[in-house]
């Protein structure tokens, strides 16, 4: 097949993936790694009758907004997707984003839009899934993320948006992992970061020697970190070195709460962001002495504990038994399990009759996976909550269900504004409220 040519364009406005986008010829074309306003050359990858994907080749008129990226992995690494955009350009495409979404998709636009929520842009990623792979012909073993549009992993050497001494110690990874006696049956580390800790999740699909053994114990202790292993699924992870420590956990101080979780437990990978959003969370939930509120998808209870800190009883539910147990265990230790109740059903295919089954509910916070809500919100009743604070990780499945909340159950999209949850990347983390009736 014959390589496509290098053609030139103006660069429009960006896409939700961090892409230029163009129009030739009544043609769309995404072009990766070009901002708006630039006038580029790009070389096509993929060609369909009515749209094209490109790289940039050549940038002849550089955007005012265009910064030298700070990773030398970045464009071949898969990790991040807009280092080349100023960090608060970033924000501004992630509001368009989220309102394009909302109105293209959910029809809608809501009547407050509330200012980003913005923290640090480097160093913020506390939690991490990092790949491993030996391949002699590129020196031994890889750890990174993938590279894009590829399964292959990228030869990092560093990587800015971990924290410092994580970035640090990518090079001595390699070589615990190349000394140990099948270093190719090692595919994946995992990264969590709590209060003071830092855990490696390591998945071998072989049994360690006592010579590896010997290594983790001894890389553990010079690095100062907690070495788990997984020999199975999630729940088969157990620390190995040292062999008594603290267990992982953060903290949201603005609610005098502690968050206990184990290294393969869902947890918001920015903690600083996740504590403004819970503020901002709280501030537009506005949890009260004598209400009823559901939390849906809760997890291990990030936002359960501080509705419940605020005065309110909360139901919270969530599809995984695990996250359930350790929501409740949380309650505990926080002394809050008086005002909480917690429950394990798999929302994805929820009807009125089992929200129904919650109680009579003042308020309902949702914080789902990328999939959305979809049965949640379809099967509100007339007896659903006037008040629903949806927080959001994929903008085109809230515009879909803001759709059906705004066309089919009555409600109005009250606000709506995005949490830069993942500086660097074209990820959209959101929040809006929906009202509907006389609601004070």
């Amino acid at each position: 097949m014959r390589e496509a040519a290098s053609r030139e364009a103006v660069i429009e406005s960006l896409d939700h993936e961090g892409r230029g986008v163009t129009h030739v010829d009544g043609k769309t074309i995404f072009i990766e790694g070009a901002l708006p306003g630039e006038r580029v050359t790009f070389r096509p990858y993929k060609v369909k009758p009515n749209f094209e994907v490109g790289d940039v080749e050549r940038v002849i008129e550089p955007s005012a907004q265009r910064v030298a990226p700070r990773c030398p992995h970045f464009g071949v690494c898969g990790g991040c997707s807009m280092q080349h955009l100023e960090a608060g350009a970033q924000v501004a495409a992630k509001q368009r984003v989220l309102e394009n979404a909302l109105w293209h998709i959910g029809r809608a636009r809501p009547e407050v839009l509330y200012p980003a929520i913005v923290g640090p842009v480097w160093g913020y990623r506390y939690r991490a899934r990092l790949s491993v792979r030996m391949v002699p012909s590129k020196g031994g073993v890889l750890i990174g993320f993938h590279e894009r549009r590829s399964s292959y992993v990228a030869p990092m050497e560093s990587c800015p948006i971990l924290p410092p001494h994580l970035s640090a110690m990518i090079p001595r990874l390699r070589e615990l992992v190349a000394g140990f006696s099948a270093p190719d049956r090692l595919p994946q580390i995992e990264v969590a970061v709590g209060e003071g800790i830092t855990v490696l999740v390591f998945r071998h699909l072989l049994p360690i020697t006592a010579a590896d053994d010997a290594r983790f114990a001894a890389f553990a202790q010079a690095e100062g970190v907690q070495v788990w292993l997984q020999p199975g699924g999630p729940d088969s992870a157990y620390r190995l070195h040292p062999k008594s420590a603290p267990g992982l956990a953060y903290t949201l101080p603005e609610f005098g709460v502690s968050m206990a979780f184990r290294p393969t437990d869902f947890t918001q990978v920015n903690m600083g962001i996740n504590r403004v959003l819970m503020r901002r969370t709280m501030q537009l939930l506005d949890p009260r002495p004598g209400e009823r509120i559901a939390d849906l998808f809760c997890g291990l209870g990030n936002f359960s504990l501080p509705i419940a800190r605020l005065g309110a009883y909360v139901v919270g539910v969530e599809g995984s038994d695990a996250l359930v147990r350790r929501a409740a265990e949380n309650a505990v230790e926080n002394g809050l399990d008086a005002r909480c109740e917690f429950h394990a059903a798999n929302l994805f295919e929820a009807t009125e009759d089992s929200l129904a089954a919650l109680g009579h509910l003042d308020k309902l916070l949702i914080d789902p996976p990328r999939e959305g809500a979809i049965a949640v919100v379809k099967a509100l009743g007339d007896d659903a909550p006037k008040r629903i604070v949806y927080v959001s990780c994929n903008p085109a499945t809230l515009a879909r269900d803001t759709a059906v909340l705004t066309n089919e159950k009555g409600y109005r999209l009250r606000g709506a504004g995005i949490a830069n949850m993942f500086p660097q990347t074209s990820h959209v983390e959101s929040i809006a409220v929906f009202e509907r009736g006389g609601f004070a």
